[in-house]
């Protein structure tokens, strides 16, 4: 009887996590052709890319930020993503896709410690000193890190990014689940450092980002 109200008050708790994210992340949510003002920059997460070849997903959401970009709503873009190891990297192989749209090459930061979601929020604030952004990814994701954001203090935006419809998508929804909950963890209670270093201002030129300087 006691392992069974254990196991409802635990799965009552996730699902209370999980509302309160996903109402306080949709209040910033808006669309391409609805987005209004500029903003420092736009913040795309990363995802998996092949031999610096980027996923569909990932393309959606430079697709977005690229959008905004020549759109004069944002100033800059920040790609953030995984490149822990020396044989993968996420963030020069969204900064090429960029490059090769005709993005300059001033107005594209990496960040190469994006790990996760919280680290890029964190990040965007402590290194890149970004006050507003517009936040580029798919729906799933987007309700959790427009959530961090603006707990980190950002004033955002946030564009569903969802051309490309994965088949992995339920599997991405369940796990997103899990990650809503780490992530309460995370913003309201542990409050965790992640890989932090010199400030690298976003209204400065994208280039001080290159490997080995952000």
């Amino acid at each position: 009887m006691i392992f069974t109200i254990i196991i409802i008050l635990i799965a009552l708790t996730i699902g209370a996590i999980n509302v309160y994210i996903l109402q306080k992340g949709a209040k910033y949510f808006t669309t391409l052709d609805k987005i209004e003002g500029t903003y420092d920059c736009a913040i795309v997460p990363g995802a998996k890319v092949f031999e610096n070849q980027i996923s569909f997903m990932l393309q959606d959401r430079l697709n977005c930020a690229y959008t905004l970009f020549i759109g004069g709503h944002v100033k800059k873009i920040l790609v953030s993503g995984d490149h822990g190891e020396n044989d993968y990297d996420e963030a020069n192989a969204m900064r090429n896709y960029l490059l090769d749209k005709g993005v300059p090459i001033e107005d594209i930061f990496m960040d190469h410690a994006g790990f996760d979601t919280y680290a890029t929020m964190t990040r965007a604030k402590e290194i890149f000193q970004v006050e507003s952004a517009v936040i580029c990814t798919q729906k799933y994701h987007l309700y959790r890190a427009s959530y961090i954001a603006q707990k980190k203090g950002i004033e955002i935006q946030a564009i569903p990014c969802d051309v490309y419809i994965s088949v992995k998508l339920p599997y991405f929804k369940l796990r997103e689940v899990a990650a809503r909950v780490k992530a309460f963890w995370e913003v309201e209670i542990s409050n965790p450092k992640p890989m932090l270093g010199d400030a690298i201002p976003i209204s400065g030129d994208g280039r001080a980002t290159e490997d080995g300087k952000s």
